[in-house]
Parts: C-alpha cells; sequence; structure tokens
C-alpha cells in the first residue's frame, strides 16, 4: 500500500502498523513534533517506529533520526520510506530495543536528545523506561492507543526521574471507545 501523510510518501508492507486515519494521525504526529520541540541538532531516537512516518514526518527538524523496529518488512518499508521522500539523516535498525547497548549502538554512541515512542496496545515496560532513565534521555514524547496502559508507563517514568506532561487525547476512530493519546515526559533527575 502508499499513501500521503504529513506531506510525504510512504509504502506501507502488509505486515506492518499504519494509522488508517490519515487526517487523525496528522493531527496526532502534529502534536508529538509539537511536544518533542527539536530545533534542527537533536538526536531523534523513534522507537517502534513501524514504517517509520512519525520519526521522518520530523526528520527536518532534527540533526539524525535513529529508527528502530521488531518487524523486518516494517524495517525495509522505513528505509524505503527515508528513500523515497529524501530524507538522508535517518537510519532504520531492525531490533528490539529493550537494553541501553541496542539504543547507543543504533545512536553511534551518542545519547539520543529526544525519544519517540508509539508502543502497541500493551504498552511499553518497565526495563524500556528504566533504560531511558539510565541513559538520561532527557525528553521523550509518548504516543498511545491505549489510556490504562498509558498511566502504566507514565507511573513508571514517574518513579524513574521524569515529570509527565500535559495528555492530549486524538479521537482517531469517532463513535468508538478507542483514542489515542500524546504526552511529553521530562526529566527531572
Amino acid at each position: 500500500i502508499e499513501d500521503e501523510l504529513c506531506g510525504l510518501s510512504f509504502r506501507i508492507a502488509p505486515a506492518a502498523f499504519y494509522q488508517v486515519n490519515r487526517d487523525g494521525a496528522e493531527l496526532l504526529y502534529g502534536l508529538a513534533r509539537e511536544r518533542a520541540a527539536l530545533t534542527g541538532g537533536e538526536v531523534l531516537l523513534d522507537l517502534y517506529c513501524g514504517t517509520g512516518t512519525i520519526g521522518l514526518s520530523m526528520a527536518k527538524d532534527a540533526g539524525e533520526l535513529v529508527g528502530i523496529e521488531i518487524v523486518p518488512e516494517a524495517v525495509e518499508c522505513a528505509r524505503e520510506n527515508a528513500e523515497r521522500n529524501g530524507i538522508q539523516n535517518a537510519t532504520f535498525i531492525c531490533n528490539d530495543a529493550g537494553d541501553a547497548q541496542v539504543i547507543l549502538s543504533a545512536c553511534g554512541g551518542t545519547r539520543p536528545d529526544v525519544a519517540i515512542i508509539d508502543p502497541p496496545r500493551k504498552g511499553s515496560t518497565e526495563g524500556l523506561v528504566k533504560c531511558f532513565a539510565e541513559l538520561g534521555i532527557p525528553r521523550v514524547v509518548y504516543v498511545s492507543c491505549d489510556p490504562d496502559t498509558l498511566a502504566r508507563d507514565c507511573k513508571w517514568f514517574r518513579e524513574n526521574g521524569y515529570t509527565i506532561g500535559e495528555v492530549t487525547p486524538v479521537d482517531m476512530f469517532p463513535r468508538t471507545g478507542h483514542v489515542e493519546s500524546v504526552v511529553c515526559l521530562t526529566r527531572i533527575i
């Protein structure tokens, strides 16, 4: 499948995740970009990056984009999507980004300045939150499709030295109980 989103062209493999509500996705990604507050020189880490839609929509505002995804077909699409959109500051790695060494290795030994995470409905892991704290990542923008797992994960972030910013819901699927949310978590210790 091919689609246009946030002014970019994307190829999506059958096994890869993609937001089907384009207008809602553009609103959601705009909120994420606003919360990331990129100034042009940051190393932007995009975890659970899928086909690269969120990170690639922000790449022009970052010094470097590093995406990590566990689904090989999605990573191939992300690489192709960067190329098809002329984005040269993006690298995509196929791996499970559960520990600091994977993240540091993917980022060439440099600590990311901002991390974007968009995990599946089951949420993130306490191990990943601890990894972010160990690395001292100053800002994490969390895109969530489940308020329950977002609340649980925010608790983990708070316990690991992050403040929880404003949570903004986006009604991606009107007349259903499903909502996407965006929140910025900022490191305080």
